[in-house]
């Protein structure tokens, strides 16, 4: 019996250590194939021209290089394009040229040392932009937060953003610091349009006085104010509500030190009507950006494009 129990007791290590080895030479096979296979799909990933990942990069361009089916890239996204994207001719890319709202679809064919030379497939318009032109006129607030208010207001579809110093402004720029935020801005601007899929390049103008601003909005058809005077949310409710596809659209925001009551008479002089945004008293950088946003969701799908 002992005997018989020893050997039954050998059988049994013998088949725990044949199942562990078992184990042991499953595990390592299938470490090694998924590491192999992680390995091969990595090196796949590498090879692979990152503009073939199905995203549609977008690029503007002047309306002067877009000639027939021929459309030339120029400047700063060559290199993009080249050595970041790392794109290869025969990749599609969408091309804008800041102005006609449409969407240029074509093939790249050409990376050249300076230019890349496309041709044009096809050509979407598809009414991404609002049905109305609204633009801002900003007083002036600090540099950090203009830039975010452009950044946001092109996301949101303003048409124009324009650079007001009033009396409570903040910051007061000579003509050639002026020169230079404004240039920043508009850069900014086409980063956000770009990020944005929009089909325009919004302007943004140079840094004005109250006066010269208020001379831009002669033909606007719908001119709002807010002001933190201003009391009635049925009456800013309704005004939004009467924003219309077609219309020229102004919309002023004080500084961070708000209006003068002066200038909210001079605004109103010229057609602005002064409305609430409600029982809190909103930041500059907020209050442009609620503007928007409602008009947006006034506008969006109002049926013309």
């Amino acid at each position: 019996m002992k005997c018989s129990a020893l050997i039954h007791d050998n059988r049994c290590s013998q088949s725990v250590h044949s199942i562990v080895h078992d184990n042991r030479m499953f595990a390592e096979r299938t470490f090694y194939c998924l590491n192999a296979t992680q390995v091969e799909a990595r090196r796949t990933d590498e090879k692979k021209p990152k503009g073939a990942s199905g995203q549609m990069y977008q690029f503007f361009v002047e309306p002067s290089q877009i000639q027939g089916n021929r459309i030339v890239i120029t400047g700063s996204d060559v290199n993009h394009i080249k050595n970041v994207l790392r794109m290869k001719p025969g990749e599609e890319i969408a091309v804008s040229n800041g102005t006609d709202g449409k969407e240029y679809r074509c093939g790249i064919e050409e990376l050249l040392e300076e230019e890349i030379i496309c041709t044009l497939r096809f050509i979407k318009e598809d009414g991404l932009e609002l049905p109305a032109r609204v633009t801002f006129f900003q007083g002036l607030p600090k540099a950090d937060k203009m830039e975010f208010i452009v950044q946001k207001l092109v996301e949101l579809g303003a048409y124009r953003i324009v650079p007001v110093a009033l009396k409570r402004s903040v910051v007061h720029l000579d003509e050639k610091k002026a020169k230079a935020r404004q240039a920043r801005w508009q850069s900014i601007a086409e980063a956000a349009a770009k990020q944005s899929k929009r089909r325009i390049v919004p302007e943004v103008g140079a840094v004005c006085t109250l006066k010269e601003a208020l001379e831009q909005t002669k033909q606007m058809d719908l001119k709002l104010i807010p002001y933190e005077l201003s009391e009635g949310m049925m009456r800013t409710r309704k005004l939004i509500e009467s924003a219309a596809p077609g219309q020229e659209i102004g919309v002023f925001i004080g500084p961070e030190g708000g209006f003068e009551e002066a200038e909210v008479a001079l605004a109103m002089q010229s057609g602005f009507m002064p409305v609430t945004l409600g029982k809190r008293i909103l930041r500059t950088e907020t209050a442009g950006l609620t503007v928007m946003a409602w008009l947006m969701y006034q506008l969006e799908d109002s049926g013309i494009s």
